[in-house]
């Protein structure tokens, strides 16, 4: 624990955006306010924080904004914060106003960036996770999860509608370019028969067989959901489909960014409020340079240099449940 007080905490956002970051601004900021503390916008993330595109803020600059995905705050990723001149003009920017502790919202890339800023100019940094990719280890979920991997349910239901009137084999691919949960998740509450993802290798010998037996079986509806970051993607799976069984009539359907966007579920409204209150609680305890998880739903403190090392792994039950769901 460190004795330094905070009195003036910066708020923003940081590499791509997901739902719930609104919920967690929000919170940060009413929690600060409540107790004496100022608080300070940060417009697109460290790139703001460079050209000091930074304004306070007051419990109505919050005002109806729980429900909005996105960011109110914007995000970006900044190259230039990769550099010690950057990040002293960060500095210079934070310190004119006073600003003497941060909360980033964002994924491991912005904690790396905000470990690297502390130790340069100790700065006390408190993080949110807000990706949709739930690929952060230390915390059950992340922020904007759970909404991502909701949209992509509802639109692969619909896509089944249409399989089921064609008899047609369907490959979607969901985001998660290093991670599978989305695909993962989303493939087990959608019945899909395969589900592919980058932290498995996929055996396309494997597959095929796999879809030639459902063919032998007359199973003419088959769901295939593939994570982004799978080799090649679902264009990839469809060639190699087409070219092994040139008979099954097969359709690809990306989903993208629907996934990012739209407002929030009630899960992600209200582990971004209760993260965000003890991201400020953080601050004042002089708990700094953690990132604020839940654990078997408690609050979990992980220091950011120990966030930025480990990737959440998938636990191996689940593929063997996709295998046995989907036989």
């Amino acid at each position: 624990m460190a004795e330094k007080k905070v009195t003036r905490i910066g708020v923003m956002c940081s590499g791509g955006d997901s739902p719930g970051m609104n919920a967690g601004i929000r919170a940060v900021v009413r929690t600060a306010l409540y107790h004496g503390i100022e608080v300070y916008g940060i417009v697109r993330g460290y790139s703001g924080m460079i050209e000091d595109d930074i304004y306070q803020m007051q419990s109505r600059s919050v005002a109806n904004i729980i429900q909005i995905g996105g960011t109110i705050l914007k995000t970006a990723r900044s190259k230039e914060f990769f550099t010690k001149e950057g990040r002293e003009k960060a500095y210079s920017n934070l310190k004119k106003r006073g600003i003497d502790g941060l909360v980033i919202l964002g994924g491991d890339g912005s904690f790396r960036g905000a470990q690297t800023f502390s130790n340069e100019f100790d700065i006390p940094c408190i993080g949110l996770p807000g990706t949709i990719d739930k690929d952060i280890a230390g915390t059950d979920f992340t922020i904007g999860f759970d909404t991502a991997v909701n949209t992509a349910v509802q639109a692969i239901d619909k896509i089944r509608d249409t399989a089921e009137s064609h008899d047609r084999l369907f490959i979607i691919e969901v985001m998660g370019r290093d991670a599978g949960y989305i695909a993962l998740h989303s493939g087990i509450a959608t019945g899909a028969e395969n589900i592919l993802i980058p932290e498995k290798k996929t055996d396309i010998d494997n597959l095929i067989a796999s879809l030639q037996e459902k063919e032998k079986r007359k199973k003419l509806v088959n769901l295939i959901i593939v994570a982004e970051g799978e080799k090649g993607g679902a264009d990839y799976i469809d060639k190699i489909i087409k070219e092994k069984i040139p008979g099954l009539d097969t359709r690809v359907c990306i989903l993208g960014h629907i996934q990012r966007g739209g407002s929030p579920t009630c899960f992600d409204r209200l582990i971004a409020s209760r993260m965000g209150y003890h991201a400020v609680e953080c601050l004042m305890e002089g708990r700094f340079n953690v990132f604020v998880g839940i654990v078997n739903n408690r609050i979990n403190y992980i220091p950011l240099n120990e966030a930025v090392k480990k990737k959440q792994r998938i636990n191996e039950e689940w593929m063997k449940i996709v295998k046995i769901l989907s036989s």
